[in-house]
């Protein structure tokens, strides 16, 4: 795949995230479980297909990328408990 091409479906990728990012409707539920004392993490992930058109192979190059450009890293109490269980022990950052 040439650099422009990886270029383009790089910012297609970013701009899905962000249109996902600027949802008031995913803010909205996702503020709604948050209140019902749930912690929520949201992985999407897509596959997306390109050929050269006009091109009559069935082969076609494809990328998959996950939405998030710059995921964040979280761990919550829950899980605290859980690695401590397994004497896992977490050192926090500085």
């Amino acid at each position: 795949m040439d650099q422009q091409l990886k270029q383009l479906m790089k910012e297609l990728g970013e701009a899905i995230n962000e249109s996902l990012s600027d949802s008031e409707q995913i803010a909205e539920v996702v503020s709604r479980i948050k209140d019902g004392g749930y912690d929520i993490f949201l992985v999407l992930e897509a596959t997306i297909g390109v050929s050269k058109q006009g091109d009559k192979t069935s082969d076609s190059t494809s990328l998959v990328t996950t939405l998030s450009t710059n995921p964040e890293f979280k761990i919550s109490e829950q899980d605290l408990k859980f690695l401590k269980s397994l004497r896992i022990k977490i050192e926090e950052e500085k």
